[in-house]
């Protein structure tokens, strides 16, 4: 199907208006708007909020210029197509690794490398606008898929980084862990690239363009659910004690620590007695605020016990939530595993079914069926 008869498509003109108006209506909902309408008690970083506006702006500009070039040019090879082609594989590879970036909070990860990366794009474009010869397409986009495959490969490794921060430093990890939210994106993403490199089909440009709105969708979710997260690179320079200032070397050598033996008495009196762990979003740094130690001691700590951080406040409210469960069936109440979940520190039950199988062993109905035999 050519370029035009794809204009032609009544159906195929609507969602294309309806994505390009949707992607405006998104960015500037981004911009003009200072809190959460959905979610109006969390903050999101002010960083994710600038790189999700970036991406709807960019699909936006990029929208109306391929528009354009359908309407008034009749070639894929002319000017007008090398240029649309080069501003979305340069905003592609830009805007998505920044947004991605933007979630991990567990330090501040540079985009200039990505930025860098652009210029070889552009250098073919260039070259490809002098000069028109194939080559320098098949260049490009052999060049660009290498790119968002190494990016791709990069984010697997700072994904797990990620993760394993969070589980060191936070009790409670509900919208804050960000591996499906990658996924989806990279894989939308890549299908949105995939409808670049396939001429005028018009059951791509379907696909690409209905899916287009869920994804822009999931993005305000993210940006309205995704909370401003405590690293250790934005607390108060009163906050990292002298041991935290220690050299590299000596920090990565955790066996030659000398961890104070009174972190354990400590925890059972500050943690455990006064039931501290049924607190929500408690943090490493609170908890150890909280019992008159050192955060980095803490750490040390856990790592030393070879569990996470999250991982010990999660038992203890396994521990509470089956006390609970013994305790109302022994006195013939009536009760629901959501609400002692509820009780014994849990926002979400999904969250605490996976935790209370990773630690009785098995789901939360077997256990209380065994339980009340």
């Amino acid at each position: 199907m050519g370029q035009h008869e794809i204009l032609e498509h009544t159906t195929f003109v609507m969602l294309y208006g309806g994505v390009t108006i949707a992607s405006l209506i998104a960015c500037l909902y981004i911009c003009l708007r200072k809190g959460n309408a959905f979610k109006p008690d969390v903050s999101p970083p002010l960083r994710l909020r600038r790189w999700i506006s970036a991406l709807f702006a960019m699909l936006f500009f990029g929208h109306i210029w391929w528009l354009l070039c359908y309407i008034y040019s009749d070639s894929t090879s002319s000017v007008s197509f090398v240029l649309a082609a080069m501003f979305d594989f340069v905003a592609l590879l830009t805007t998505i690794p920044g947004t991605l970036l933007a979630m991990l909070q567990d330090r501040k990860r540079p985009v200039w490398p990505i930025l860098l990366a652009t210029i070889p794009l552009v250098a073919l474009g260039v070259l490809y606008i002098i000069h028109p010869n194939s080559r320098f397409i098949s260049i490009a986009v052999a060049y660009f898929m290498s790119v968002y495959l190494l990016f791709t490969l990069y984010m697997v490794f700072a994904i797990r980084q990620y993760g394993r921060w969070l589980r060191d430093n936070y009790a409670d990890l509900e919208n804050k862990e960000v591996r499906l939210s990658h996924l989806l994106i990279i894989v939308v993403f890549l299908l949105i690239i995939f409808y670049r490199f396939v001429d005028d089909n018009i059951t791509i440009s379907f696909i690409v363009q209905a899916v287009e709105i869920p994804l822009f969708g999931f993005l305000l979710w993210r940006i309205e659910t995704l909370p401003q997260l405590e690293s250790a690179t934005t607390e108060q320079p009163e906050q990292l004690e002298q041991p935290e200032q220690l050299e590299p070397e000596t920090q990565q050598a955790h066996q030659t620590v000398d961890i104070p033996s009174n972190i354990e008495q400590l925890l059972e009196e500050h943690c455990v007695r006064t039931k501290l762990y049924l607190q929500h979003d408690l943090t490493l740094l609170r908890l150890a605020q909280a019992i008159g130690t050192n955060r980095f001691y803490l750490s040390q700590y856990f790592t030393q016990q070879g569990i996470h951080y999250n991982t010990y406040i999660n038992n203890l409210r396994i521990d509470h939530f089956v006390n609970l469960c013994r305790e109302a069936t022994a006195a013939g109440k009536s009760f629901t595993a959501q609400q002692l979940a509820n009780e014994s520190g849990y926002r979400s039950y999904s969250t605490f079914s996976a935790a209370f199988k990773q630690r009785m062993g098995q789901t939360v109905t077997a256990w209380m069926h065994e339980t009340a035999q």
